[in-house]
């Protein structure tokens, strides 16, 4: 994803080289990053700082294991609204973040307004965030769930450091 983003003349190919490399491994050590990357020390570390200064870096995280949690039920659901006034998507914004369950929320261009990624334990758990949580967000006028057989290609969770996964 990252290996082009050079060309958009944001940032440069080193740039674009540090960033590809802290994507794939952000507890990387500075000198490490700097020899995988051609620089010194110094110079890589001033890069570092300026990209996350600007905002190219928002930050660093642990990738979980989510089927060792026993959080390997995932389900997409559609969401279609009664209006979509910018009050009436606002509202459903402000509640849907509260729903722990909901691990990404995005308003699409589709037949229906929203698509969820919700994570859960088990098919159960999944109807009660349904039943009391999703259907009950403002402005809700119906839904539409696919549940995920596996995950093919998951890049908040990869394969190779999360061992084997469901969803």
């Amino acid at each position: 994803m990252l290996e082009n983003l050079h060309n958009s003349g944001l940032i440069d190919l080193m740039d674009s080289k540090i960033l590809n490399i802290l994507a794939h491994n952000g507890r990387i050590t500075v000198t490490a990053l700097a020899k995988q990357v051609g620089l010194s020390k110094s110079p890589c570390q001033v890069r570092l700082s300026r990209l996350e200064t600007e905002g190219f870096i928002r930050g660093y995280r642990a990738i979980l294991d989510t089927c060792k949690l026993g959080l390997d039920h995932v389900a997409f659901v559609e969401v279609k609204l009664v209006g979509t006034t910018e009050k009436e998507l606002q509202a459903f914004n402000e509640a849907a973040i509260h729903i722990p369950e909901i691990e990404e929320c995005h308003m699409v261009a589709s037949t229906y307004d929203y698509l969820l990624k919700v994570r859960t334990s088990d098919i159960m758990s999944y109807r009660r965030v349904l039943g009391e949580g999703i259907s009950g967000l403002p402005g809700v006028a119906s839904t539409s769930t696919a549940v995920a057989m596996e995950a093919v290609k998951d890049a908040a969770h990869p394969k190779g450091s999360s061992g084997t996964q469901k969803g």
